[in-house]
């Protein structure tokens, strides 16, 4: 019997954006993964009732279920935990889901998406660590480590002593028929990899950065902070060959460059030691028996074309010491040495867990004009980091091409020499430099296709949009995207990516809410959370930085985002586990913070080092708050999120625990810091902390108008510096005070984010003068924008991943519209409010999965709840 049509349809309901923990393809070392997926529905209030996952394992030329879950009823479409057979190493899995709607109907199967384990287990590795004979196993500045406590001079000459990038190279005979082949390992700096000839991937300043090995002479530095760190960890990647290797010959080789493994001296980092390679190609043969090529001493090694790579100093690269065809078969290596055998990291080695660095934007040159002195400047329209590409010049023999880029900060320097063979192209491989425009030397004609600027930084997506009235706040928000993103290499962020190229924990914790309202940071801060929780020591203190990096000054708000940052990353993802792998790390932290805490429950860190002791940075016109109201809001903060975190978790003894010391902080910080005679608890960010923490009976009013007095002495300027200016406008908004938040952040003179725009920026700057001492790529700053969603868009998190969601903009004169949409765990989120004729419009997406919880801000501000869909609303003003 044939049913009737509608029988026979299917549902509305669409799963997509499959993702295996947090990432569209990952390469895992976990047996236990985690698959998500969104739902989309062009039905109001379409709500999953039920899925069914498939698993199929690729295995000898053939698909085999591995798990199929049946239908389960259930809403959920988050972390749902992989529950079929048992994974194996090295293979490749793909899945799919189907989802039943509230009428229980179902849809049709989703595209597949797809895993790849790599070791399982250590045991697998039959690689060996290997590098070249001319190197011994210290990094460039282990001899001044062993001398000196103090900071070295820079000196460019410096980068004359660095040995070229070493080429490995070994070639291997396939007899058999191949089914797959595939790499798994790591080059340490960074390293690239060929097969027969060609370049294997498009990643950048591969592997992720990672705290490698321990380092001996980390106590001779200023702010020192001494192994044994609580991880170290290596990342390998991997790499499908398949299409590359062929039956017969085959050659694989790598170029080795020193990332932060091998550095000279200079003041924040510390080298590991000198670059090594570590891989091996699994073969599968069409009759199901296997081969594996490994790293050992019988590949041979030279010196590359890359005469110099330094971090901080540069590269270089001379085209008359190429080997053309190196990574060929029958390449003529006899004058080649031997590799040799290297020591073995100590840290463990890990699947790569967070986003690779690409060339991620291109730009066209604005102009080109040749100067007085015969060289070209090249100017781009924003910042970046990254390199030139020069492409197609006619270059004779030995003539060498100078690229500066210009910048306020130390950057390095970039040179090419050519061959004389054809037209050269060239850019830069193991260095990122800063710059909008270039001076390059060494050339009589440059057109404009044959420069181009290329954008390098972690490859993370961009999930969210933000357009307002306001040219000025649309400016910043452009600036701090562009910034951040400048910043974020080998899956960590930096302070700044020229001078310092740090990965500071407080920069970090400051800007992570921002960060995560614009783009998919999940798979970022998931490998990062982990750096940070593996910088943590024995007695509970994280560091300034993570990984460390000797230089990096700080105090308790910088080890703050052991806490702050995975709290943040529950509230915006959703994700539980986040919260119980580093619950742990977060008591252990407050209890080394309860160290410095006195009898009354005030912490002030009395370290004898200075730069692991500060309270707030950068402040206007120099004057800083008490040190003690900066470390005890930090302690507060750790003590607030650790109760929230013990709630989500039902650790009743802790929430009793950690709410106690919570309320101790609040009276304490009342009883310390509040002037009765001045109605205050202190200048330049003291009572912003107050109001953040919510002081006792009518002393929070008092904050506020101690707050507003000192705001308009400063003629509506910032008072605050990075820590103050990450909280202040969310109190400020918070406390009915939107039109003075307004008012704040639409300064264009100093101190202010506007000032910098109005002097043409296209990034936001370390201080607010842009004394050319400091940075003027600087993201810390970006958590003081946050605001703009979550105030003048009105959206918050109600639940953890908005799962439940508010909606209730807050509207300043001087605003009339606004929009802001975010690509959340569940789907696209979209406000938009206008103000048009005296009357307020709010238009609403609510995704699958999810409840709006929206209150308008005229009207009788009652609580309308939404489900999936669009609304709009609007209301007589």
């Amino acid at each position: 019997m044939l049913l009737p049509l509608f029988l026979m349809s299917f549902s509305r309901l669409t799963p997509v954006e499959l993702s295996c923990e947090h990432q569209q393809q990952p390469l895992l070392d976990i047996t236990t993964p985690r698959l998500s997926w969104k739902n989309i529905s062009e039905k109001e209030g379409d709500k999953q009732s039920a899925y069914r996952i498939r698993v199929v394992k690729h295995e000898g030329g053939k698909e085999v279920v591995v798990w199929d879950s049946g239908k389960v009823l259930s809403d959920s479409s988050l972390y749902i935990p992989y529950g079929g057979k048992t994974l194996v190493s090295s293979c490749d899995y793909s899945w799919q889901v189907k989802v039943w709607d509230s009428n229980d109907r179902a849809s049709q199967w989703s595209k597949r998406a797809k895993w790849h384990t790599g070791k399982l287990s250590s045991k697998e590795w039959k690689a060996r660590w290997i590098g070249v004979p001319w190197q011994g196993e210290e990094s460039y500045d282990a001899e001044w480590a062993r001398k000196s406590t103090k900071n070295p001079r820079v000196k460019a000459e410096r980068i004359n002593i660095v040995s070229p990038a070493p080429l490995l190279r070994k070639e291997f005979e396939i007899r058999k028929r191949i089914r797959s082949a595939r790499f798994y390992g790591a080059g340490l700096g960074y390293f690239e990899l060929y097969l027969n000839g060609k370049r294997i991937g498009n990643d950048y300043f591969s592997p992720n950065q990672t705290n490698y090995d321990s380092r001996q002479y980390l106590g001779t530095r200023r702010i020192a902070v001494e192994d044994p760190f609580n991880e170290y960890l290596v990342m390998y990647v991997s790499y499908d060959l398949t299409h590359l290797i062929q039956r017969g010959s085959n050659c694989v080789g790598a170029i080795l460059g020193n990332g932060f493994y091998d550095m000279l001296e200079y003041w924040p980092p510390m080298g590991y030691g000198t670059p090594r390679l570590f891989g091996e190609i699994e073969i599968e043969y069409v009759d199901g028996t296997r081969d594996v090529v490994t790293t050992d001493t019988s590949w041979r090694c030279t010196k590359s074309a890359i005469t110099a790579d330094q971090m901080f100093y540069g590269e270089h690269y001379d085209a008359r010491l190429e080997h053309n065809g190196w990574a060929e078969c029958g390449y003529d290596d006899s004058k080649w040495e031997r590799a040799v055998e290297k020591r073995t990291p100590r840290g463990k080695l890990v699947a790569q867990n967070g986003p690779a660095d690409r060339v991620v934007r291109r730009y066209a040159p604005t102009s080109i004009t040749k100067q007085e002195d015969g060289s070209w400047l090249v100017k781009f329209p924003e910042e970046i980091s990254g390199w030139v590409e020069l492409k197609n010049l006619e270059l004779s023999s030995g003539q060498k091409v100078d690229i500066k880029y210009i910048c306020e900060s130390l950057n390095g320097a970039n040179s090419y020499i050519a061959n004389g063979s054809g037209k050269a192209s060239y850019h830069a491989r193991f260095i990122w430099f800063v710059f909008s425009q270039v001076e390059i030397r060494g050339i009589e004609r440059l057109q404009a296709g044959q420069v181009e600027a290329q954008a390098v930084n972690s490859d993370v997506a961009s999930v969210a949009e933000f357009e307002c009235s306001n040219h000025l706040f649309n400016s910043l928000h452009n600036a701090w995207r562009l910034t951040q993103l400048d910043n974020m290499h080998g899956g960590v962020a930096s302070d700044c990516p020229q001078r310092e190229r740090a990965p500071y924990t407080g920069d970090a914790q400051l800007a992570c809410q921002m960060v995560m309202h614009n783009f998919d940071a999940r798979a970022f801060y998931n490998k990062w959370i982990r750096d940070i929780r593996g910088a943590q020591l024995a007695n509970g203190y994280v560091p300034n930085s993570a990984p460390w990096q000797p230089g990096c000054g700080g105090g308790p708000a910088w080890g703050a985002a052991i806490a702050v940052i995975p709290w943040e990353y529950y509230l915006q993802y959703g994700d539980k586990s986040i919260i119980e792998e580093n619950y742990e790390p977060i008591k252990r932290y407050i209890e080394w913070m309860d160290s410095w805490v006195d009898g009354e429950g005030i912490m002030e860190s009395k370290d004898e080092q200075k730069y692991k002791r500060l309270g707030d940075w950068i402040m206007p016109h120099k004057k800083f708050p008490h040190p003690a109201t900066v470390h005890t809001f930090a302690y507060y903060q750790c003590v607030d999120i650790a109760t929230k975190i013990a709630e989500v978790l039902g650790i009743s003894k802790d929430i009793t625990h950690y709410a106690s010391l919570r309320k101790r902080t609040v009276e304490a910080y009342h009883k310390r810091f509040y002037n009765a005679e001045e109605h205050s608890y202190g200048k330049h960010g003291a009572n912003v902390f107050a109001l953040y923490m919510g002081m006792p009976n009518n002393y929070q009013q008092e904050a506020l108008e101690a707050l507003k007095r000192e705001i308009n002495e400063a003629s509506g300027h910032f008072i605050t510096g990075i820590v103050g200016t990450r909280h202040i406008f969310d109190v400020l908004c918070e406390m009915g005070e939107v039109d003075l938040a307004y008012s704040m952040m639409n300064k264009r003179t100093i101190p202010s984010f506007g000032y910098w725009i109005e002097q043409g920026s296209t990034t936001l700057w370390e201080s607010w003068d842009g004394n050319p001492r400091h940075s003027r790529n600087h993201p810390m700053w970006g958590g003081g924008l946050a605001w703009f969603y979550r105030h003048l868009g009105g959206l918050k998190p109600l639940e953890a991943g908005y799962r439940t969601f508010e909606v209730a903009p807050k509207i300043p004169k001087g605003l009339d519209h606004l929009r802001y949409s975010l690509n959340s765990v569940y789907g696209e989120i979209e406000v938009v409010w206008r103000i048009e004729n005296g009357t307020f419009s709010l238009d609403c997406k609510v995704p699958v999965g999810t409840t709006a919880k929206i209150k308008l801000p005229f009207g009788d501000h009652s609580i309308i709840t939404a489900k999936p869909g669009r609304h709009t609303f609007k209301r007589e003003i």
